[in-house]
C-alpha cells in the first residue's frame, strides 16, 4: 500500500485546510485495513478511517496518529439487475452516474453530495428528500477484524446516525435497492437537483456542506440567518451569504478560524433563539 508521512491533509478535505497527518496510508483491500489497525492497536496509536473528507475539520496541529484512506481499487460500482454493490471508497456523484446510465432512479438525491459510499453510510447522508438508508440493502463491515455483513434494517439508521457510527464499524461495502426508471427522467432530476444545488449553495468556495446538524423543530441556516450571522466573518472563515448553513473557506482560512466561527455561531445562536446548534462536520486532532 501508499504509506505517506506527515502529508498535509488541507490535501484530502473539501474545506482545504489541516496540518499534518503523521502518517496516511492509501488501502486497496480489507485485508490492508486489517493489518494497519492490528498495527496500530498494538502500538496503543490512535488511527482514524477517511473516504472523501467531505465532513472533516482537521485540526492546524494535525493529526498524530495514522490516517487510513480507501484507494480507488476499494471504490468499485457493480449493477446487478436493481440492486448495485458498491465499495466504500466509491464517490456518490460516480455512482448517481452508474445508476443513471443504467437507467435506475433512486440515487439522484445523492448526485451532488461530495462523499464517498463509507461516509455517507456512516452518517446516514441525505438531501431533498432521500436518505441512505432509503436504498441501503445490506452493508458490508469489518468488526474486530471479521467481515460481517448487516442488513440495511439493523444498521439504526437515524437522522445523521447509523450503527457504524455508534459501534465503530469499517465499512467496506453496501449493496444498494434502486429501481428501474426512465433514463431521460432521471437526467432531468438530476439537473434540476444540480441547478438547485448551484443557485442555493457556496459551491464556488471550500466547505464541508452543511456544518450544523438540523436542529428538531428548526433549520440551523434559518437560525442562523435570523441571528443576523449572514456574512460573519472569522479570520478566513465566513457564514456564507447564499446559504447560512455553510461556513466557508473565503479567504485562506485556517482551521481554527473555522472552529471558532462555529463556536461563536453557536454562542449566538444558542442566546438568541435557546436552541444548541450541533456540529455536522468531524473534529479531526486538537482544537
Amino acid at each position: 500500500m501508499e504509506i505517506l508521512y506527515m502529508e498535509p491533509m488541507r490535501k484530502h478535505t473539501t474545506f482545504r485546510t489541516g496540518g499534518n497527518a503523521k502518517r496516511l496510508c492509501l488501502v486497496k483491500s480489507e485485508e490492508e485495513i486489517n493489518t494497519i489497525v492490528e498495527e496500530c492497536t498494538l502500538n496503543n496509536e490512535k488511527y482514524i478511517i477517511i473516504g472523501n473528507g467531505s465532513n472533516l475539520l482537521v485540526s492546524d496541529k494535525g493529526y498524530d496518529g495514522t490516517i487510513i484512506k480507501f484507494s480507488d481499487d476499494m471504490a468499485e460500482i457493480r449493477v446487478e439487475g436493481e440492486n448495485v454493490y458498491v465499495g466504500a471508497g466509491a464517490l456518490l456523484s460516480k455512482i448517481a452516474a452508474t445508476a443513471r446510465d443504467n437507467s435506475l432512479k433512486g440515487f439522484e438525491f445523492a448526485s451532488g453530495i461530495p462523499g464517498s459510499l463509507g461516509g455517507a453510510i456512516y452518517m446516514n447522508a441525505g438531501a431533498y428528500g432521500g436518505e441512505m438508508k432509503d436504498v441501503v440493502v445490506y452493508v458490508d463491515v469489518l468488526k474486530d477484524g471479521h467481515k460481517v455483513r448487516v442488513a440495511g434494517e439493523d444498521m439504526e439508521f437515524s437522522y445523521r446516525h447509523s450503527l457504524a457510527e455508534k459501534e465503530n464499524l469499517i465499512i467496506i461495502g453496501a449493496m444498494l435497492k434502486l429501481e428501474s426508471g426512465d433514463k431521460e427522467e432521471i437526467i432531468e432530476n438530476m439537473k434540476e437537483l444540480a441547478a438547485k444545488r448551484l443557485s442555493k449553495q457556496p459551491l464556488e468556495y471550500p466547505s464541508a456542506g452543511s456544518t450544523f446538524k438540523r436542529p428538531e423543530g428548526y433549520f440551523a441556516g434559518k437560525l442562523i440567518m435570523d441571528a443576523g450571522l449572514a456574512g460573519y466573518t472569522v479570520g478566513g472563515a465566513r457564514v456564507s451569504e447564499k446559504h447560512c448553513g455553510f461556513v466557508i473557506n473565503y479567504d485562506n482560512a485556517t482551521s481554527q478560524d473555522i472552529y471558532r466561527l462555529m463556536a461563536e455561531v453557536t454562542e449566538k445562536v444558542k442566546a438568541e433563539f435557546g436552541v444548541l446548534l450541533e456540529p455536522e462536520v468531524q473534529l479531526v486532532g486538537e482544537f
